[in-house]
């Protein structure tokens, strides 16, 4: 898509800003298929009107709540598709549905909004907000540039530095929000180099790596920590609700997996970006554009660090040292044990973020780190959809939909063991091409549970790899918001996307299928049955 691009500073000021002191103009693309439907009020009424002929006209072999689950979800899903209303809107639809229809009480569903993995969204997105208001996102970024930036200048030790920034900072924060802070870091780096009517080729090629490669590892990042994505949030919360005698999964336990199996896709990654998108020549092109001593020069305008950047970052490092030791291993008990394991993850995610408002940060006489005004932009809409996703996940158990609908992946119970795991996640990660990675989870998960009982596996053989696959959403650029983001800098298009896209989901779900049943088994157990 091409857009009109912005005028390249002046290289020799070295008081102009690497990075852009607001955000960057996003404009909006252009989707055929959303021009088609323009009629909100259509979209409004294909929700309740898909649920009233689901209730009245279809028959399912299996109670009569299954049937009101399925009509109910119709609802909810329509109106997620179409976004007919605000999403957090239709995230608490199932506050009104479920009771209505007889699924739930009202008092088990509204439960459902508010558990120990909403506790650990709500502390970190706190803990993120810290961040973005003091720019610590910037200077990491500005001094992993610069440490990467080498003389003479090396196109692929730069977009690994780039990329591994934007994946370490997904560790610890939603896709989203990171992908809102980096892309406009990646912009204002790419701001350096000509426009992209008189760019040469190589530059073009380069600065569409680092807007793929950053949109990506959003995306890789996320896969590592509980944190990173409402996927993993999920995943966890239904393990929790479906077993609750079972040992739940830790921040530590699904980081020992998911860091070595995001690591794999992040070198794939960068491997295809450097095929792809860099030459023999792109160091010598862009050396003209980029050099260290610019970015030196702006390290320096930005001063050393305050006393309140200093208490965020060892607020948040001592939340990860808490995260990672408060369960270790059935011989090596955590600290959770000195508390009988009454803590979780989201206890010491609120507490730690309590610490900020406590803390001064020696700017202002009586303010602290953070105050209740710079909290307004907590993303309630996530968190109202996680919890939507925890009650669909209840309601289709206890409903019995999931007996009906496990039935039509049947053929999998045939296929050998090794090939469970790239077959789940293939099916998975298809299906998140068209709908959200919250949504795929929250409606392929159950079933895949259900699934795993009737083939006598443990469930988490099948629920690890339908929950990471709703995460390969790499070829559209609907397919995430990140994906929308990177999207929207008109830097690249739709082709670019599904030739990056592509091999990548190949190469997440090859890191899949080796790691799952090796070092998944060992994490998670799953040589046992349940």
């Amino acid at each position: 898509m091409a857009t009109k691009a912005l005028p390249s500073p002046s290289t020799d000021d070295p008081r102009t800003p690497l990075l852009p002191l607001s955000e960057p103009t996003i404009h909006s693309p252009r989707f055929p298929i959303k021009s088609l439907l323009t009629n909100k009020y259509l979209h409004i009424i294909s929700g309740p009107l898909a649920c009233m002929l689901i209730f009245f006209f279809v028959e399912l072999d299996g109670p009569r709540s299954s049937r009101n689950m399925l009509a109910a979800l119709s609802w909810v899903f329509l109106w997620w598709l179409t976004e007919a209303v605000p999403m957090p809107i239709t995230s608490m639809s199932p506050l009104f549905l479920f009771p209505i229809f007889g699924i739930s009480s009202a008092d088990s569903v509204a439960k459902a909004y508010m558990d120990d993995v909403i506790a650990l969204v709500l502390g970190s997105f706190i803990l993120a907000l810290a961040i973005e208001h003091y720019n610590i996102h910037r200077r990491l970024a500005l001094n992993i540039t610069y440490l990467f930036c080498g003389d003479p200048l090396n196109p692929p030790l730069l977009l690994l530095g780039i990329c591994g920034t934007t994946a370490f900072v997904s560790m610890w924060m939603h896709n989203t929000p990171t992908a809102m802070m980096m892309i406009p870091v990646a912009t204002g780096i790419l701001q350096r180099l000509p426009a992209e009517d008189s760019a040469d080729a190589d530059v073009t090629r380069f600065a569409k790596a680092v807007i793929l490669g950053v949109t990506y590892a959003t995306a890789i990042g996320g896969i590592t920590t509980l944190t990173g994505t409402g996927v993993n949030l999920i995943l966890v919360g239904m393990w929790a609700s479906y077993f609750p005698q079972e040992e739940p999964i830790s921040f530590s336990s699904w980081f020992f997996f998911g860091f070595p199996l995001a690591l794999v896709i992040f070198f794939a990654l960068w491997g295809i970006l450097c095929v792809l998108y860099c030459s023999k020549n792109t160091g010598k092109v862009l050396s003209a554009y980029l050099d260290r001593n610019h970015l030196k020069r702006e390290l320096e305008l930005l001063g050393p660090m305050a006393f309140a950047e200093k208490m965020v970052l060892a607020v948040f490092g001592a939340l990860i040292v808490l995260w990672m030791t408060r369960s270790l291993t059935n011989d090596v008990p955590g600290w959770g044990a000195l508390f009988h394991n009454n803590v979780g993850d989201g206890t010491v995610s609120v507490m730690m973020a309590t610490l900020l408002f406590i803390i001064p940060n020696k700017k202002n006489e009586g303010e602290k780190l953070m105050d209740w005004n710079k909290c307004k932009k907590l993303p309630w809409g996530i968190i109202l959809l996680l919890g939507a996703g925890f009650a669909i996940a209840d309601g289709v158990r206890t409903s019995g939909l999931t007996d009906v609908l496990s039935a039509n992946l049947d053929f999998l119970k045939s296929a050998p063991y090794l090939a469970i795991a790239p077959l789940v996640c293939l099916i998975s990660s298809t299906i998140t091409e068209f709908t959200s990675n919250n949504s795929t989870t929250t409606l392929v998960v159950p079933l895949l549970i259900e699934l795993a009982q009737s083939m006598g596996v443990h469930p988490l053989l099948l629920m690890v790899p339908g929950a990471i696959g709703a995460q390969f959403s790499y070829l559209l650029p609907t397919g995430t918001p990140s994906n929308v983001v990177g999207f929207t800098t008109g830097r690249i298009e739709s082709k670019d996307m599904i030739k990056t896209g592509l091999p990548l989901k190949i190469a997440g779900i090859a890191a899949l299928t080796l790691l799952m049943p090796t070092l998944g088994a060992f994490v998670f157990k799953t040589s046992r049955k349940l």
